[in-house]
This record gives structure tokens, C-alpha cells and sequence, in this order.
């Protein structure tokens, strides 16, 4: 009786870690970005390198993460890679092109305290509360979110983008922010 017990509750917990722990159904705010970048790490390491990330939520399926990653960015070998529904695909793989003299990873940016996802999901957080409280909409929800690193890597123009619609459709609102959280631009 108690290994029955005992059964009954391992397979519980694993279940509801399976279902809840995940990447897919994270959902748009810092905790759920910070596990989001956690199993990131997890899949590439705490030093990889990255061109691109975007979460984009395909409800009701969940998040579909897109991914351009290095460990090694001198190689200027890069793979892209995207995450839906708990698996991992690897799609392609890059070869980068700099100019001389230039180093790779200038113009690649890493997960740390500078640039992390716990932030983006703070800036979702508060974008849909502006949403809502200028425009009045009852429900925005995350349309995408991503990093944007620009092409000539100067990380004091990178940004974090938000877009959010409202729960049934329409418009795309699309904020900008600066590293640091101040908003650059809503548009729409």
C-alpha cells in the first residue's frame, strides 16, 4: 500500500512539473521570462552567445522560442534553434560575416544582469498595464517579445520590444525600451 502511495505521488509531481515548470506555457511577466532564460541556459550554457531570441506566444499552444546561439563566437559558426510544446529542433546553421578586424562576439550579446529575460518579462508587465490603462483594453496578451541587438553592436542601442494585442485580436501595440527600462516609443 504505501509504494502504491508512494507511486501515486511521484507520478503527481511529475506530471504537474511537466506541465507547469515548462518554457511553452510561461506566461508574460518576470517570473515566467526568468524560467524561460533558465532553460535556456540550461539547453546552452550560461556563456553562449546570441544574435536573436524572441519569444512568441501562439495561444493556445504556447510560447514558441526562436533562438540564434554560439558558445564559440570566434568560429563564426551559429545555429538557430527554436522551442515549442517542450522539444528542442535545431533548424540551421550560420556562418556569420564580419569585417576585418572585427571580433564576433561585438556584434552578439549574452544573458547576464545587462541583458536578461527576468527584465523583458518586467517590461511586458508594465507594457500591458499601460496598455490597459491608456487605450482600455480589458486583456492585452503578449503577441512576441525579443531582443534586438543591433547590427553594429553597440549594445547602448539594443532594446527590448514588446508587442501586445488585445485578447481577441486586432492591433498590434509594439513598445521599445532602452536597456536600462525606459520606454523609447509605444506604436501602433
Amino acid at each position: 500500500m504505501k509504494t502504491l502511495k508512494f507511486t501515486l505521488v511521484a507520478i503527481t509531481i511529475t506530471t504537474l512539473m511537466a506541465c507547469g515548470g515548462g518554457t511553452s506555457k510561461q506566461p508574460a511577466n518576470a517570473k515566467g521570462f526568468s524560467t524561460i532564460e533558465e532553460n535556456i541556459k540550461s539547453k546552452f550554457g550560461d556563456d553562449a552567445y546570441y544574435t536573436n531570441l524572441t519569444i512568441t506566444n501562439a495561444d493556445p499552444m504556447g510560447n514558441i522560442l526562436g533562438i540564434t546561439v554560439t558558445d564559440a563566437p570566434e568560429s563564426l559558426k551559429m545555429e538557430e534553434w527554436s522551442h515549442f510544446q517542450g522539444a528542442w529542433k535545431q533548424i540551421s546553421e550560420v556562418t556569420l560575416e564580419i569585417s576585418e578586424g572585427s571580433k564576433a562576439a561585438d556584434f552578439m550579446f549574452q544573458l547576464n544582469e545587462q541583458i536578461n529575460l527576468k527584465r523583458l518579462g518586467e517590461l511586458a508587465e508594465k507594457a500591458i498595464e499601460q496598455l490597459k490603462n491608456e487605450k482600455n483594453i480589458e486583456s492585452p496578451k503578449l503577441n512576441m517579445a525579443f531582443i534586438s541587438f543591433p547590427d553594429n553592436g553597440d549594445i547602448n542601442e539594443a532594446q527590448y520590444v514588446i508587442m501586445l494585442e488585445p485578447k481577441n485580436g486586432g492591433t498590434t501595440f509594439t513598445f521599445s525600451y532602452k536597456l536600462n527600462g525606459e520606454l523609447i516609443e509605444m506604436d501602433y
